[in-house]
Formats: C-alpha cells, structure tokens, sequence
C-alpha cells in the first residue's frame, strides 16, 4: 500500500530541481522569491500609508479635529471622501518606480508667497516622499538670498522669480551662473497696491512722485510696474521710484507710510486689504492675463549631474501643478499653505487669492477666478518678453540673443515630457503671441517690439 500523499505538500509534488510553480530550480529559490514580493508588497502597502498619512495631516493639521474626523466617518470613507481631490493612484504609481536616484536629500528655497504653492504643497502631501526624495524646503528671506544661496550650491533647486534665471544666466546683478527654468510655478497671482489715502488717485498720471516697491529687479513685478506707468506717461526711473523691498514687508511699509504702493506677489496684496491699510489698484492678469511670475529652477550643473533625481524633483512639483490648478482644490490648498512654517497666513486671506473671491478694499467684493493661476507651461516666448524689457530699462546692452538665450534658459522639451508623466497636456507650440495692455507681443519680432515704445532707455 503506497504512502498517503498530501496534495497540498509541494515537496509531494516535486522532482529534483524544480518547484511548486514550475519557474524556479528548485523550492528554496521559490521560497526567496515569494519572500521578496512580501516584501515589495510591504514596501507598496507602506508608501501608501505614508502618503495617505501626509494628506491627512495637511488637511486635518490639528490632532485633536482629525482624530475626530476620523472617529466620525470612518478611515476608508474619510479617505474615499479626500482622494476625491488628491492623486493618490498617481503617487502609488510613482512610488513604485525605483528609478536610482543619484541624490535624495535636497534642500529648495522658497519665498512665502502664493506663487511658491507647488513647490511647498509637494513637501506636506507627500509628492516629494512618493519620488523617493526627501525634501527639505527652507522659507528664505528675500530673492538676493535665494539668489546666492544658489549661487553657493546651499540650495540644490529654488523658488525663483521668472527672470531670476536669465539674469544669473547672463551674470546680471551676480557672477553668471547657468540656471534652467524646469517649470513656470504661477500666472497671474499679482496687484497693484496703494495706500488707503490714494483712494482718490486711481489714475496713475496722478502718481508723480510715488514711492513704489517691487520684491527684486530681476522680477516680473519690477517689468510690469514699469510697463503699466509707462504706458500711462511716466518714466518710471525719473517721475516715480522704485525699491526693492521683500515681500513680507511690504505691507508693514504701507502702513507705515515708507511706500505709496507696491506691485507685489499675493497673499501681500490681499493681506494689505485684510489689514485695512491699503487697496487693490489693479490685478496683474489685467495688465497682462496669464503673464509668468515664479518659476521652479536649478543650476544647470545640478541638472547634468543628477537627471534621475531631477526628473523626480521635476514630477513631484508637476504633481502639486496640476493639484493647484484645479479651482475645487484651492480651499484645501489654504489650509496646507497657512501654517507659520509655509505661508504664514490666516486662511481666509489665502482662500481669497486662491479662489478669486475676494475683498478690493474699495467696498467691493470681486469675484475672479483666474486671479492666480498655476499653468507649469515655461513658453520660450515669455523668456523673450523678459529680455525686451531687460533691454528696454538698460539691465541688458547691445546686442540680445533672444532666441538662443530663451531655449538655452527654460527647459521646453523637458517640461513636455515631464507634464506628459503626470498626465498634464501641453501645448504644441514652443512660442506664443500675447498681449500686455492691449499691445501684441510677437516674439519672432522682439526688437520692432522694443522700438515702438516711447519710454525706454536704450
């Protein structure tokens, strides 16, 4: 009588070198192997837990409130309810890519402001951490800082105004060094500011003699102020002037008379309107809808050196782009922002930059819901609007290659890949026509641009 064979023992059903499943040599090299996808699966299990654990806390900040919320619905529908809004699916799968990384530990400077939502928001809601990165991002001073933080390698990528690049690229205002524009970080997202005594000078012909302050000279807000008097009749370097002032002291200027206004980033402007001590002129999507403002960039020797890492850098702040760029996410992107260690805001005044529901500070509550915008697209064209006006105000001399010095500086090709990654679309185009006040911008055309303007330095 033969032996009882169990047919759930596969040592039963086995022959020399073989296993149970038929791909392996032998069963100890099946057992490795089952241990292994454990393993895989622990590590997928954990980063999911780690990135759902991330939005919880940035949602639900306080213990106390997210204990109870929690306690209230339920973990698997409080999270149903939230995955709503956030990518986690998308996070998974770029957590699973084991890309080797040539860097993990990086340090971005950022200005808290509104324009630096996308490089922020990646650190709490775990898109960095889903790269395999750890991130750590250090609120900074003043743009001269960030400036030669950079410059010193302190900070391996940054929060940088959108002409910051071309200018350290050309050694305008510092040493030249060579930085590449990965992704625009906002649109629109500006105003004019004034004194609550200039109620009565909405016209800016009114304005000789005003004391303006604008965050840095290498800035959007720095071009646009003088773009705006200018085209209104004033040399803005003979009938106003204009200081650099970093944005979170602008509002205590205004209020203690130092500045007349100011062109500068939200949440300032709204921030100023929220303290009573000033009004909103102007929006800058009014001088010019969907004009850039920050930018997320890096030495181009950091880009060289390390593409994996920068890749991931690259999709992990995409990430937070395309999150922002949905209206219904704003009122949650203020409660993440808000914090003293991010923006350092009340709520209320960042929902309404974001949102575009806001008080002018004139009595009127204004409904805009392009105000700020966070189109990650570095359109070749923009760079070029900047050197014409670079040119313009004698920052730049001579000859200005502008074509070459754009496709060198912001990285076009890139972003397409690295937006098509997350699934944001881009454009096909590499060069966009625009307008500023009414007045076409062609940038195949940048000097007859330059040429037909009455005030201009060059």
């Amino acid at each position: 009588m033969s032996a009882f064979k169990d047919p759930f023992d596969h040592r039963n059903q086995l022959g020399a070198g073989s296993c149970s499943c038929g791909r392996h040599h032998s069963q100890a090299e099946h057992d490795a192997a089952a241990l292994d996808l454990a393993a895989d699966a622990s590590d997928e299990a954990m980063n999911q837990r780690v990135i759902e654990s991330a939005v919880m806390r940035a949602v639900f900040p306080d213990d106390a409130k997210r204990r109870r919320f929690l306690q209230a619905v339920g973990r698997s529908t409080a999270l149903a309810a939230i995955s709503s809004v956030f990518p986690f699916g998308a996070l998974e799968a770029m957590a699973a890519e084991k890309a080797p990384l040539e860097k993990t530990s990086l340090k971005i400077g950022f200005i808290p402001i509104t324009c630096s939502s996308p490089i922020v928001m990646a650190d709490p809601l775990g898109f960095y951490r889903a790269q395999g990165l750890d991130v750590q991002v250090v609120k900074t001073a003043s743009w001269a800082l960030i400036r030669d933080k950079v410059i010193n390698k302190e900070y391996d990528a940054s929060h940088m105004l959108a002409p910051m690049p071309i200018a350290m690229s050309l050694g305008v205002g510092s040493n030249p060094l060579a930085v590449n524009v990965a992704t625009i970080q906002n649109t629109n997202g500006q105003a004019i500011t004034l004194a609550m005594k200039h109620k009565d000078k909405r016209d800016p012909k009114l304005w000789k003699g005003f004391k303006f302050a604008v965050p840095f000279d290498y800035s959007m807000h720095n071009f646009l102020l003088r773009y705006y008097v200018a085209e209104h009749g004033l040399d803005p370097d003979k009938d106003i002037q204009i200081r650099v002032v970093p944005p979170p002291e602008m509002v205590a200027n205004l209020r203690a008379g130092n500045i007349d206004g100011f062109l500068g980033p939200d949440p300032f402007n709204q921030r100023a309107v929220y303290d009573e001590v000033g009004f909103i002129h102007i929006l800058s999507k009014d001088i010019w809808d969907g004009h850039p403002c920050c930018s997320f960039a890096a030495p181009a020797e950091f880009v060289k050196q390390n593409p994996n890492t920068f890749a991931a850098l690259y999709r992990a702040v995409l990430t937070a782009s395309k999150m922002a760029r949905d209206p219904k996410n704003r009122p949650i992107m203020a409660e993440v922002l808000s914090p003293a260690n991010y923006l350092n805001q009340p709520k209320t005044v960042l929902e309404q930059v974001l949102t575009g529901r806001f008080a002018d500070g004139l009595g009127q509550v204004q409904n805009v819901p392009t105000r700020a915008d966070f189109d990650p697209f570095p359109w070749y064209s923009m760079a070029v609007w900047i050197l014409t006006q670079m040119k313009r105000w004698g920052y730049v001399k001579g000859e200005v290659q502008y074509k070459d010095i754009a496709e060198k500086v912001y990285l076009l090709t890139d972003a397409r890949k690295r937006m098509a990654e997350v699934g944001i679309a881009a454009p096909k185009d590499n060069y966009a026509k625009f307008k500023v006040l009414g007045k076409e911008f062609d940038p195949m055309k940048p000097e007859a641009y330059l040429e037909s303007f009455a005030i201009k330095r060059t």
